[in-house]
């Protein structure tokens, strides 16, 4: 009889897990508490690491349909605006690495995983359902749900699987920690159509729409890239200052005057390209950043027949743009933990926790790290500055996470 596996979430890690799970065996049926399907956001980046994934699980065509593919990082002065490193993508990730660098919209990520779930047998899915509670008994789980047609009535299946974000409710239950903390940082985001940003001033003649761009800054950094097949330019600039009070809700409207007076001596390159957005007849959203600390230990993210996933388990910074690639490698890892059919349950999500932890802690605490380097100043600045011109390539290339996680490349070419 095959296992079924319940599912608190329906985003990017969710619908991810719900893949992995069937492509393990496993009935899978999903809960998310929306009422419709939807991914709201902007742009994600996704380096090879995933994007191997991805091609795995047979999404290659349907994220190249959607995706955009720069050709290279290259970070900038906010101040100055001059150049001081440049990363190549392209065809040189892909020849190291095994699978291109990809931008991509957040919604369009969670629409290609969402459609090869619906076309999955195994895989129900159910909206406007929300987690409560659960029960563990150690033979099987029961979960307690909210919602349309689903008040107080209980499910039960072999394994639960919390993938319900940064406030997950199956966290909170299963480890009975803190609500994550408040970062102090606060990040605009917008998009906007690429032809609306061509003939701005010091974005005209540039190939910002080829690569993307980081521009660093006392206290601030920007970055921004083409998403949906270069159609549209995601721009996020994230600045140190007091969160919005309903921290829950990270999509905020935002106060543009606040993003101008923030940026008050910037370069004008930068300064134009932010103006654009508003030229463009496109608004700023407001999004407050806050994570957990790095994981400790495999317990904090599998416990008897319950595991975490994505940010339910290590919600990170954006700074090292891994957030919904950890989510993925996750899952690709719980596929083969729950493949294994020898092992008892436990087991195999301890197993799934035991290959996981380490890596998406370092990937936290990277994160964390590169958010200070990019907001430093004074002599610290000059001296990054100094170093990026130096080192350039070798400084922004992560050989320990492009070329590792699962279904790792990085033994057979000496990364």
């Amino acid at each position: 009889m095959q296992k079924q596996l319940l599912i608190a979430g329906g985003g990017i890690g969710g619908l991810a897990g719900a893949l992995a799970a069937a492509r393990a065996g496993w009935q899978v049926r999903l809960y998310e508490r929306t009422a419709a399907f939807s991914e709201v956001g902007a742009g994600v980046q996704l380096g090879p690491n995933v994007v191997r994934i991805l091609h795995g699980w047979g999404l290659g065509q349907a994220l190249q349909a959607v995706a955009a593919l720069p050709q290279r990082i290259q970070v900038r002065c906010a101040l100055s605006g001059h150049a001081l490193a440049v990363l190549p993508l392209g065809a040189t990730m892909q020849q190291r690495y095994g699978a291109p660098y990809v931008t991509i919209h957040r919604a369009d990520l969670h629409g290609l995983l969402h459609a090869a779930a619906c076309a999955h047998p195994d895989i129900a899915l159910h909206l406007g359902q929300r987690l409560e509670r659960f029960s563990d008994d150690g033979s099987a789980v029961t979960v307690t749900l909210t919602g349309d047609g689903s008040a107080g009535k209980p499910i039960e299946g072999d394994a639960l699987l919390g993938a319900d974000g940064l406030w997950s409710r199956t966290r909170a239950q299963l480890l009975g920690d803190m609500p994550p903390r408040v970062s102090g940082h606060l990040a605009y985001r917008a998009l906007v159509p690429q032809q609306a940003l061509a003939d701005l001033p010091g974005f005209a003649g540039r190939d910002y729409a080829a690569q993307v761009t980081l521009w660093l800054g006392p206290r601030l950094h920007a970055v921004h890239y083409p998403v949906r097949r270069g159609e549209l330019h995601n721009l996020v600039v994230i600045v140190e200052g007091p969160a919005p009070q309903d921290l829950e809700s990270w999509d905020h409207a935002a106060n543009a005057a606040d993003l101008a007076a923030a940026l008050h001596g910037s370069c004008s390159a930068l300064q134009h390209l932010v103006h654009g957005v508003a030229a463009a007849g496109c608004g700023w959203r407001l999004w407050p950043l806050c994570d957990r600390p790095p994981l400790r230990g495999p317990h904090e993210m599998a416990r008897g027949l319950v595991a975490l996933l994505g940010d339910a388990a290590h919600p990170m910074r954006p700074y090292l743009a891994q957030g919904a690639g950890m989510a993925i490698e996750d899952a690709a890892e719980l596929e083969r933990a729950l493949a294994m059919d020898a092992l008892e349950l436990p087991l195999r999500l301890r197993r799934y926790a035991l290959n996981r932890w380490q890596r998406a802690a370092r990937v936290q605490a990277r994160a964390v790290r590169n958010g200070q380097i990019f907001h430093v100043r004074g002599p610290l600045r000059w001296a990054r500055d100094g170093a990026l011109r130096l080192l350039g390539a070798q400084l922004l290339d992560q050989p320990w996470l492009y070329g590792g996680g699962v279904g790792s490349v990085g033994a057979l070419r000496g990364v």
